[in-house]
């Protein structure tokens, strides 16, 4: 058979019309940008977070921009694992099904690692890491049923690299977590028609990096980070959005256990 001209158009194997997805921190920053990003491109999305007054904003938002999409909003602590379970039960009760999975919760903080304290360490381990496997498990365990789903983590450059100036490296480790359980879990569920990858972003202008960008502390780490991009500027969370899309599409379904890269050219240098 030809597939080039029996196959769909590549427009249509785009489309994420009559599938479902969740996006875990998807209550501001990257999260609010990938929810929406999907709803753009049919998907009914299920936003989540531990503060269930961002998911709902997102999910109002997305009804209007997007009228035909399905939303939900649900507080979800993604590092308990029965609140993890309820969310995938959650939306395979209303949707009757789960395809596409953006695991996306993160968070950080800069300390040298001299002083920081193990308490710190867990925190950033537990949440940016413990939780991806927790959602990927769940996820993969209603997307078996079907032998199809779509599963993309968050990651980041910092899991290659490491950053300059600021200390953070409980956060570099967890990242570095990502891109390997990524990849474990991308070869492990191949056969099963669950296709893993990842998505690693570079420095990204998310309302809070803005803010910190105003800070004394940002004003001087801020122009040591553009020197190193060849753009010459931060990401901005909407470009983000194709890359996550098309990993969440049928045009992907040939790859697994990847990383896609937006970082300007950051890694590049």
């Amino acid at each position: 058979m030809d597939t080039v001209l029996k196959s769909k158009s590549i427009l249509e194997r785009f489309s994420l019309a009559g599938k479902t997805a969740l996006v875990t921190g998807g209550g501001q920053g990257i999260g609010r940008a990938l929810a929406h990003g999907l709803a753009d491109a049919g998907a009914d999305v299920a936003v989540i977070d531990i503060d269930l007054g961002l998911a709902e904003v997102v999910a109002k938002e997305i009804q209007i921009r997007n009228p035909k999409s399905k939303t939900m909003a649900l507080q979800i602590d993604v590092t308990n694992p029965e609140q993890v379970t309820q969310m995938v039960d959650q939306i395979v009760d209303g949707w009757g099904k789960l395809t596409i999975a953006c695991n996306n919760v993160g968070i950080c903080n800069w300390v040298d690692s001299i002083d920081m304290t193990y308490a710190d360490w867990q925190k950033v381990i537990r949440v940016d890491l413990d939780s991806v496997f927790l959602c990927a498990q769940a996820e993969a365990r209603h997307m078996f049923k079907n032998n199809y789903g779509k599963i993309i983590n968050t990651a980041s450059m910092s899991g290659y690299i490491t950053n300059f100036p600021q200390g953070q490296a409980h956060y570099n480790a967890a990242k570095a977590g990502v891109l390997s359980l990524t990849r474990s879990l991308g070869t492990e569920w191949a056969e099963k028609g669950v296709r893993v990858n990842s998505l690693s972003p570079g420095y990204t202008k998310t309302a809070l990096v803005s803010d910190l960008l105003e800070t004394e502390l940002g004003k001087k780490v801020s122009p040591i980070w553009l020197s190193r991009i060849p753009q010459q500027k931060m990401a901005d969370v909407t470009d983000l959005q194709g890359a996550v899309n098309f990993m969440a599409s049928e045009a992907s379904d040939y790859m697994t256990a990847a990383d896609i890269v937006v970082d300007g050219g950051y890694l590049a240098w």
